[in-house]
């Protein structure tokens, strides 16, 4: 597994709150996030770093989406 920093389009709500609205991957292809999950702090135990944590719908998918100070990373397969 690795870390891969990702381009997230997020709005923030009246109290201060932020909400993923959309992902744009490595590739270039941009993703709506359909629904937030859950949203909870958390460490990523697969890659390293910790922060805020969202579980997220993404099509047909669920993945994990994580804030750690100012930046979006996923966790992804690979070396």
């Amino acid at each position: 597994m690795k870390k891969v920093f990702v381009n997230v389009l997020a709005r923030y709500d009246t109290e201060g709150g932020i909400v993923p609205v959309s992902v744009t991957w490595e590739d270039g292809r941009t993703f709506p996030v359909d629904r937030v999950l859950e949203m909870r702090p958390a460490a990523s135990l697969k890659v390293g770093g910790a922060g805020l944590r969202y579980r997220v719908r993404i099509g047909r998918s669920e993945t994990y989406l994580f804030l750690e100070e100012n930046r979006w990373f996923v966790e992804a397969k690979g070396p």
